[in-house]
């Protein structure tokens, strides 16, 4: 391991993307934000990478927040100071709004536990597969807060409200078995990484940009009714229509032949 808090490597058309503080369980501190925006636009910037994989160092995946970051000497602006409002703001939040608009697919191969915005971290990302000794932990109410980095969001959206308000309030862990019968992630594999890379090597040959209107219109869809939806549906499907993947996909189709996407 390196010093660098966040881990790069290309491997042909995937990025994986390793977060690097396995002493701490990889909880987040602003170097680690930044550092995994970089990966991100490394990553971005790379025309030949088509999908990343996003995974943790060591036995956890992310631990959230590092609250050792947060400055609790007393003093008469201690609230101030302990306010963790302006790191949500400008790094959790930004952390989770950069991984939905990848222009890629993204995989997150959830090895250990995720627990508060660590679990956001995984449900934020397109696909998650965890090993089956990993968990999932709403960590908030256990020291006065709430969910965040989008995970208030994302729970009710996997879950449904009824799980969601019982996890987020109890602080429960929820097995990787268990989370997979409810929907929060897609699967379970005793290589998670390995089953995370497979996966995304798979999307990376595929349409792409496809994919990732996909993403845009499903994630949508509870934003609008199902009369404007359709219109969405409408106009984003004539924008794959002008793509080369279209073009590809149905003459392959025809032709019996394996279609050879570029993303484009």
């Amino acid at each position: 391991m390196t010093d660098s808090t966040v881990l790069f490597e290309a491997r042909g058309s995937v990025a994986l993307i390793t977060l690097n503080r396995p002493a701490s369980l990889n909880s987040f501190n602003r170097t680690m934000h930044h550092d995994l925006w970089a990966a991100l636009d490394q990553a971005e910037a790379d025309p030949a990478i088509r999908a990343c994989v996003i995974t943790g160092a060591g036995r956890g995946f992310c631990a959230g927040a590092d609250l050792a970051d947060f400055d609790f000497t007393p003093g008469p602006d201690m609230v101030k100071r302990a306010d963790p409002g302006p790191v949500i703001d400008q790094a959790f939040n930004p952390t989770t709004r950069r991984i939905q608009l990848l222009r890629m697919p993204c995989v997150a191969a959830v090895n250990g536990v995720a627990a508060g915005a660590g679990a956001s971290l995984a449900m934020a990302c397109d696909i998650a597969i965890a090993a089956p000794t990993a968990s999932f932990i709403q960590a908030f109410s256990k020291i006065g807060l709430v969910p965040d980095a989008g995970g208030s969001w994302l729970l009710v959206e996997r879950l449904g409200l009824a799980r969601a308000l019982a996890l987020a309030m109890t602080g429960d862990k929820l097995p990787a078995a268990q989370a997979k019968e409810w929907g929060m992630i897609w699967d379970m594999a005793e290589d998670p990484l390995a089953a995370a890379l497979a996966l995304a090597e798979r999307l990376a040959a595929m349409p792409t940009t496809a994919l990732v209107a996909t993403r845009a219109l499903l994630h949508g869809a509870s934003t609008r009714s199902l009369s404007a939806h359709l219109d969405v549906e409408r106009d984003t499907q004539s924008a794959m229509g002008a793509t080369h993947d279209y073009i590809e996909g149905v003459k392959a189709f025809l032709e019996k032949r394996p279609a050879q996407f570029t993303g484009k």
